[in-house]
């Protein structure tokens, strides 16, 4: 039987790549009013950019209507500085979009415990972190994780990991963490399949599913062209052309961003203490020198239209 995911309106914190791509599926197929707030007013409007383009592009190639277009924009809202995340507040699900920052993580989902409704499902789109770590961060102050409110606060919170770029890949990858009720593991799954997408399911592991297979590959290639076995041309073309795959392991280091590889692979280091984890001394000295990849525009590669 499907479950009716019974969001009616959905908030998004932080409107990078990530955030404005989930905003973008969600105002687009799932048709459901978006919240967007980011901190950085600047971030705000290159958000906003970003979507009139990728709106605009579905058009031109035939894949929306015009009409199509034009409602999905007027369904994403932008919730002001002031508001800050009392502007979250009529929101029946929140998706954090942030960085890679467990810290960072537990602030965010503490705040928007005490600041949104208590019935709100709390989603994280962390791609490595512990969503079980970040539940017990909800929990009010003066209450435990065994109380009442402890739980039902931790509850409702659940692990929604898109992928980049949102409006292209299908995948979702859905996380329970100890706490995280039924209910609200299946209203995120029904929501997640309302825009387009399909599931699977992971445990609260580090990296879960895909990261935990995806960034030990990266890192292994990274560590090939570091010790000089081959040009970083040769190792992704072997990929591309040996293994079939779309791009090679450097080329999809520079456009997931090397602080993201770099954040998620501490992560799994730090999270299994596996030596078969430790990040790549050449990544770790990329991330140092701010060449973040296709984003700002060099890593293993230069993007001049960055």
């Amino acid at each position: 039987m499907s479950v009716v995911h019974g969001i009616r309106t959905l908030g998004v914190l932080g409107s990078g790549q990530m955030g404005l791509g989930i905003a973008y599926v969600a105002a687009l197929r799932a048709k459901v009013p978006v919240l967007l707030y980011d901190r950085s007013a600047e971030q705000i409007d290159k958000g906003l950019k970003l979507m009139d383009k990728l709106l605009a592009k579905d058009v031109s190639k035939g894949k929306i209507q015009d009409i199509e277009a034009k409602e999905a924009r007027e369904r994403l809202s932008v919730v002001s500085q002031e508001q800050g995340l009392k502007g979250l507040r009529d929101a029946d699900m929140i998706v954090e979009a942030v960085s890679e920052n467990l810290s960072l993580k537990q602030k965010i989902f503490s705040s928007l415990s005490s600041e949104c409704r208590p019935d709100a499902i709390l989603a994280s789109n962390t791609s490595s972190i512990s969503i079980t770590k970040i539940a017990a961060s909800t929990i009010p102050e003066g209450q435990s994780a065994a109380s009442e409110l402890g739980k039902q606060s931790a509850a409702r919170v659940v692990g929604l990991h898109f992928f980049n770029p949102v409006p292209v890949m299908k995948l979702v990858e859905l996380i329970s963490a100890l706490q995280t009720s039924t209910d609200t593991l299946e209203r995120s799954r029904a929501f997640a399949i309302a825009c387009g997408k399909e599931v699977t399911v992971s445990k609260d592991v580090p990296g879960f599913v895909s990261n935990a297979l995806l960034m030990p590959f990266i890192n292994e290639a990274i560590m090939w062209l570091e010790k000089g076995v081959a040009t970083k041309e040769d190792i992704d073309k072997t990929l591309k052309l040996g293994m079939n795959h779309p791009m090679g392991p450097l080329q999809l280091a520079d456009f997931i961003g090397l602080d993201t590889c770099l954040a998620i692979q501490q992560t799994l280091y730090q999270g299994t203490g596996d030596s078969k984890y430790r990040p790549s001394v050449l990544l770790e000295r990329m991330v140092d020198a701010q060449w973040y990849g296709r984003k700002n525009g060099k890593g293993f590669y230069e993007y001049p239209d960055a």
